[in-house]
């Protein structure tokens, strides 16, 4: 058996990392002590305790839990976990844990649907990918969500000291030369399983100690880095994001590098795609869909081919011109509503469908297009927020064009 199962922690308090889950007193594991098991699905990179949250909350429920990898699952099987649930060991409730569950269709997911409303079988998922794109909308709407993040560095060392401790006691006792846990813990871009693999194979590398030499002979040989600075790899895809807003493409494509390199093509996307409308927005405001189709290829081809449109992508956003005006203006938006200042939308706004029979009113909407240039004044904002300004025009040549037409439009000057 792998150290990476020997070592699986058997309690919450055991768990390295996630403590915005699991954490005395945070909402999931109120929920779970309170003896609350709904349907859950569980997303994060690989090695941040997913499938071992999962064992936890199965001990805890006494559910008869049955696992299904759906890299390699078919129909039939996820039918046979299912009909467990009519079994004499499925009397106390089944726990149904679907691993990499991306990989399933939407028949194999559907199949779930039925068992999973009637409450005779909890479900819990765990996805690397993003579960709004990946899961079958209605079952998502009956499972709650929850994120997993790569686990610290520092976080990490306490699962490589009870690794070690099964080692020795199964092994033999060897002295660990300072600074070893933090370069592995380092090296391994928050995957506990890649740290405690990469643990057992320095302690048979190794002769009457486990010296740091070794390990770093094997993370280059298994092809990590021991960052010698202490950066873990969410510092790169902090400093990608940054990088790309600060305009310098050289930068970008070092830190894109880097942080695809270490495994996580799923957090290089989701920053590439939110910078694309975060801070070049209406500056240029085709990039989400340029961005997009380049995450969508990489997606498709993998690694290692990914590399090259997400370097594409990365490349382009640096080098357009920026614009955070959309993300002000939401921000705005949202100061006022987070303080109560709503108010009414308009009558002539609302939905004309919302009267009750025969209480119909009058609207005054005046349409649009019924007027020349498919423009007339009118207030759209609520009465409370009459003559409020939340955008403002960015000072690039797309929206500053776009400021001009309005104004000639409005006879408004911004």
């Amino acid at each position: 058996m792998p150290l990476a199962d020997k070592a699986r922690p058997k309690s919450f308090d055991e768990v390295a990392g996630q403590k915005h889950l699991l954490g005395e007193g945070r909402p999931l594991r109120r929920m779970l002590e309170a003896g609350h098991y709904p349907s859950l699905v569980f997303y994060g990179p690989p090695g941040t305790g997913k499938t071992t949250v999962a064992d936890i909350v199965a001990r805890q429920s006494g559910k008869f839990m049955r696992r299904i990898n759906a890299t390699t699952a078919s129909l039939s099987d996820i039918k046979a976990a299912l009909t467990s649930s009519g079994s004499l060991e499925g009397q106390g409730g089944i726990l149904l844990y679907i691993d990499e569950i991306q990989y399933f269709n939407k028949k194999q997911q559907q199949s779930l649907l039925e068992y999973v409303e009637d409450g005779r079988v909890t479900l819990i998922c765990s996805t690397t990918d993003n579960p709004f794109f990946c899961i079958y909308p209605a079952l998502l709407s009956r499972s709650a969500v929850f994120e997993f993040k790569g686990v610290p560095a520092e976080e990490m060392v306490s699962a490589l000291i009870r690794g070690m401790a099964l080692l020795c006691e199964e092994y033999g006792d060897k002295p660990v030369e300072d600074g070893v846990f933090p370069i592995i813990a380092r090296a391994v871009n928050g995957d506990v399983r890649k740290a405690l693999s990469l643990l057992e194979n320095s302690y048979f590398a190794s002769d009457d100690k486990l010296d740091t030499e070794t390990v770093k002979e094997l993370c280059e040989m298994t092809g990590l880095r021991a960052g010698r600075n202490g950066d873990d790899h969410f510092d790169c895809l902090s400093a990608l994001h940054k990088s790309i807003r600060g305009s310098d493409p050289d930068a970008a494509v070092h830190y894109l590098c880097r942080a695809l390199e270490g495994g996580d093509i799923t957090g290089v996307c989701r920053r590439l795609l939110c910078a694309a409308s975060e801070d070049i927005g209406l500056a240029a405001p085709m990039a989400i869909a340029v961005v997009n189709a380049c995450v969508d290829s990489a997606n498709r081809i993998g690694m290692p081919e990914a590399r090259l449109p997400l370097a594409e992508a990365a490349i382009y956003l640096a080098t357009l011109p920026k614009s955070n005006s959309a993300y002000a203006a939401y921000n705005a938006a949202l100061a006022d509503i987070s303080e109560g200042l709503i108010g009414n939308v308009p009558r002539h706004l609302q939905n004309v469908h919302a009267d009750s029979k025969g209480e119909e009113r009058e609207q005054g909407y005046k349409y649009p297009h019924d007027y020349p240039n498919h423009y007339v004044r009118q207030q759209y904002l609520p009465d409370e927020l009459k003559g409020k300004k939340y955008y403002e025009y960015g000072n690039n040549r797309t929206e500053q064009a776009a400021k001009e037409y309005h104004e000639r439009l409005t006879g408004k000057k911004q």
